[in-house]
């Protein structure tokens, strides 16, 4: 008989024991990422403390979050990615356009909508780049967009929506004019007419390749 045995810890309680531990540690991290994630957009990253995130989160101390983040801009990492990864999964999907070049316009107006929301808005927009830099936040945004806009530029291409050029380059600089019209209309002080601008400026973009059919 083992020790383990003898104290009356059998292999299976051991594995429901750490079972639970790793559950509990699960809804601690959930529950900071959503506090820091409501506390972000209603404060902005700068003006919230982590005493307020851990009251917030109902974790008891600040020992709880430097458990799971090394620092208050880790939680923000944390929640920068889950707002997008959401917001990537709402992105049309090559394989369910029929009309590629459409799928493409409306993916980047909806993109474009998004920005005025409060989440897309102040974190990923407005306190993205200031608290991740530039060169971090930019490699974020190719992550999670470059692919959706390369495979609907790639298929419309073989549609012959769009003429032949290299798709690559293609993709990179309409990712980065709809970064810029996104960030244009996060900071203005008419959302809503910075939105209506920006999405004539893109569609433009978009009719212009449109109109190089061959």
């Amino acid at each position: 008989m083992s020790d383990g045995q003898r104290a009356g810890t059998t292999p299976k309680k051991k594995a429901v024991r750490t079972a639970d531990i790793a559950e509990r540690a699960e809804a601690t991290r959930a529950a900071l990422i959503a506090a820091g994630r409501r506390l972000f957009v209603e404060k902005g990253y700068f003006a919230t403390g982590t005493e307020e995130i851990v009251a917030a989160a109902g974790v008891g101390t600040r020992g709880a979050l430097y458990h799971h983040f090394p620092n208050k801009q880790a939680l923000f990492m944390a929640v920068f990615l889950e707002v997008q990864e959401e917001l990537h999964s709402q992105a049309p999907q090559p394989d369910e356009a029929g009309d590629s070049l459409l799928a493409l316009r409306r993916g980047l107006r909806a993109y474009l909508k998004s920005s005025q929301t409060g989440e897309v808005q102040r974190i990923l927009l407005v306190d993205g780049p200031a608290v991740l830099g530039w060169q971090q936040w930019r490699a974020l945004q190719v992550q999670f967009g470059l692919g959706s806009i390369r495979a609907l530029l790639e298929r419309a291409m073989q549609q012959g929506a769009v003429a032949e050029q290299p798709v690559d380059v293609l993709a990179h600089v309409l990712l980065a004019a709809t970064d810029e019209a996104a960030q244009f209309i996060a900071n203005a002080s008419d959302s809503r007419r910075a939105r209506e601008e920006a999405v004539v400026v893109i569609d433009g973009l978009l009719a212009s390749l449109g109109h190089q059919r061959r």
